[in-house]
């Protein structure tokens, strides 16, 4: 692929919805604000400490892997918080050095369990303050994470109408994005897109 075929491609991927032909690509990661983790996306990046303590308060509930701390982090934080491998087992490895969790085999793979000091710690943590991932995006995080997935359920509705509807299907929902759109840009109080930007 020549450089000016590469640069061309890479402009047109990251306008619009940035989808190219049936691969759709649907970069929500790329959003500013809480609750619009795409496919790609990590969410908000954790403050020092974060995983330790969500670490230590799910495994007070249930042994627990490190895939499975990463899934329940995300899932509770309605995926404003995606924490990656890179911080999850570093803090795993350390609270085991610090004698606060320990490992052990459960159905044949590696499972973390509190120690005593480990429940000691987490039973002394003050009970009204909140968990790590109900911090991760302050006022307005429920609605910011209820708008990106509503975001997300509009994108594979529009998948679907690229791949499977008609060309009056097709036109039917560009009509219908191009209104959602003015009426964004009406809330916004910015007024409507340029003529030419509808076309």
């Amino acid at each position: 692929m020549c450089t000016h075929h590469a640069s061309m491609h890479g402009r047109h991927r990251h306008r619009g919805f940035g989808f190219r032909g049936e691969d759709f690509v649907f970069g929500l990661g790329g959003w500013a604000g809480p609750g619009f983790g795409g496919p790609k996306g990590r969410g908000r990046k954790a403050r020092r400490g974060d995983i330790r303590t969500a670490a230590l308060l799910l495994l007070a509930e249930e042994p627990r892997n490190g895939y499975q701390i990463m899934q329940e982090v995300e899932q509770r934080s309605e995926g404003a918080w995606r924490p990656s491998p890179g911080s999850v087992y570093p803090a795993l490895q350390q609270l085991e050095d610090e004698g606060l969790i320990a490992s052990e085999e459960i159905d044949g793979r590696k499972a973390y369990r509190l120690t005593v000091e480990g429940l000691a710690q987490v039973e002394a943590r003050d009970a009204d303050q909140p968990a790590p991932w109900e911090q991760t995006g302050g006022e307005g995080h429920a609605q910011a994470a209820e708008l990106g997935k509503t975001m997300r359920e509009v994108a594979f509705a529009f998948v679907q109408v690229m791949r499977a509807g008609s060309p009056e299907q097709q036109e039917q929902a560009r009509r219908a994005l191009v209104e959602v759109r003015r009426e964004l840009y009406r809330i916004l109080g910015e007024g409507d897109a340029p003529e030419s930007e509808e076309r």
